[in-house]
């Protein structure tokens, strides 16, 4: 790497694991990608536990994925909201998804957000944020999420973000547990 200039890749496995050409239907379709891309990246070591993917939300085309690379590409900003929000802008060439003419994106996510990646999701263009474990599931293993409250939901919600929480939130904390159990790294607590 040269100064000036950072490159952000998937691991290689990524690609081999989803299905780029399938439609998936529904939050819990969605989830389970988002799930399965945690859980991955944990069993390989890779990152920390968290998946994320956007979607087309009425075609249910993926757009881009995103898995938790702090500890692998050695920078914290790179959870796996951030990169599957920066992979999705770069593949629609626009730095919102919200662009005129563009399709309706949905970020759906293993955990509910830090803050960090809770400001990203606004700031993004999409329009629907879905979470599978809770913040509270991410507490528990150590991991400080930030400045999170229920009045950030409601501000998400004021600005014409659709929130669900809680899709198959035992599915993706047992991620969370997993990466506990082979005794992963707590990078931010």
């Amino acid at each position: 790497m040269t100064a000036g200039r950072l490159e952000i890749a998937l691991p290689a496995w990524l690609d081999g694991l989803v299905d780029w050409e399938r439609r998936y239907e529904g939050d819990d379709e969605r989830m389970r990608l988002a799930v399965t891309l945690a859980r991955e990246n944990v069993s390989r070591g890779a990152g920390g536990p968290f998946g994320a993917a956007i979607f087309d939300a009425a075609q249910g085309r993926l757009v881009a994925a995103g898995v938790n690379s702090v500890t692998r590409l050695g920078n914290s900003v790179l959870h796996a909201e951030i990169v599957a929000i920066m992979l999705a802008q770069h593949r629609v060439a626009s730095f919102t998804l919200a662009a005129p003419g563009l399709a309706r994106h949905e970020l759906v996510t293993s955990c509910e957000p830090c803050a960090m990646c809770l400001g990203a999701t606004l700031w993004s263009g999409v329009r629907r944020l879905v979470c599978g474990a809770s913040r509270d599931d991410a507490l528990a293993l150590g991991f400080d999420e930030g400045p999170v409250f229920a009045e950030s939901y409601a501000y998400l919600r004021s600005r014409g973000v659709e929130v669900r929480q809680g899709v198959l939130r035992a599915e993706a904390a047992a991620v969370l547990e997993a990466y506990r159990a082979q005794g992963g790294p707590i990078y931010n607590g």
